[in-house]
This record gives structure tokens, sequence and C-alpha cells, in this order.
């Protein structure tokens, strides 16, 4: 589904045109999928859009980037996650699902960071080997982080389950009578 985009002065405009180009508005020039992944590990602020129709293409764009990332070596997805994923779509759980996932994504950013900001002064850098390192140091401080960061990911299951439980509609599609969920309950 495509929606129509929103165009906000500080973020940067790509244009994609008919013959499958993108066009950096900012720059005057044209990119790859490589220098807008660059943009999003950057953190820039983009959109891109469909020159001639300017329907947000964003998320096309950036499941395309996550596409040849998976493809070209260790993916982070497992294929039973992503099948997983896709069973969730059409579900009356989806909208859960997909918060759910984003919520769990920004905790572990929060503890990478706040993991980053811990081990600055160790003198190690951010290499593979030097997080290879602290990761099996497993020291209080890792095992502090780890705790916090799954204790976040309990709350927030707990805040998905209370949804569910205020939403008697969602279990609309399930076979089972009201009155079993009421006795599981208790």
């Amino acid at each position: 589904m495509v929606t129509r985009s929103k165009k906000t002065s500080d973020s940067r405009l790509i244009k994609k045109y008919p013959n499958r180009r993108l066009y950096d508005t900012q720059t005057s020039t044209y990119v790859t999928l490589v220098d807008i992944k660059n943009l999003v590990m950057a953190g820039d602020t983009f959109s891109v859009v469909d020159a001639k129709t300017e329907d947000d293409l964003t998320r096309n764009i950036l499941l395309q980037i996550i596409l040849e990332e998976e493809a070209g070596g260790a993916p982070v997805f497992s294929t039973q996650m992503l099948s997983q994923i896709i069973r969730f779509y059409g579900n009356s759980m989806q909208g859960l699902m997909g918060n759910y996932l984003e919520k769990t994504m920004q905790s572990f950013v929060d503890i990478h960071n706040k993991l980053g900001d811990q081990t600055q002064g160790l003198g190690s850098g951010s290499t593979p080997e030097a997080w290879a390192n602290m990761l099996n140091l497993q020291n209080p401080m890792m095992q502090g982080l780890m705790g916090s960061y799954m204790e976040q990911s309990k709350d927030l299951f707990v805040k998905m389950q209370e949804q569910m439980q205020n939403s008697p509609a969602i279990f609309s599609g399930f076979p089972f009578p009201a009155q079993a969920n009421k006795t599981e309950k208790e």
C-alpha cells in the first residue's frame, strides 16, 4: 500500500523516476541504494517519493536495502523468524506485533548506545573484535545492561498482553467461546 508523501523542510527528498533511478534533490545527483543506506547509517532523515505520482516509497526502498543486506552474507533474520513475521500479516495481532517489535528494537538500540557510552573509556573502540571481547567478559556492567534490556522487553510484552485483554474484539476470529476465556483467566 502506498501513501502520499509528507514534505518537511528538515527531511531530505529523494525522487524515484520511472527508469528506477533515484535522484537526491539536496545534492542534485543520482544516488544508489548504497547511498541511501549510508543516509540511514548516518541518521539522516529522508523520504523517497515517486517523481510522477508523489507516492511515498520510503518503506519500499528501506525494505529493498534490507533484502540486499540479508542476501549479502550474514543475515539478521532467520528463516523461522521471517516465517513468523509473515504469519502475522492479515492477522488481528498485526498492529500489536509491529508495535512490539518497534519498541523492542528501540530498547535494544538504547542498550547498545549505553554500552557504547560506557566502553568509550576502555580504549577498545567499536570494532567487531572489541565487541566480541566485551560480550565474552560477562562482567557486571554487561549483565546489568542485558538485565535492563530483558526487563524492558518483559514490560513491553506485559503491556501488549494487557492491550489484548482489554480488546476482546481481537479474539473474535478465534474458535473458542467467550466463557472459556473467562474460565482460563480465573
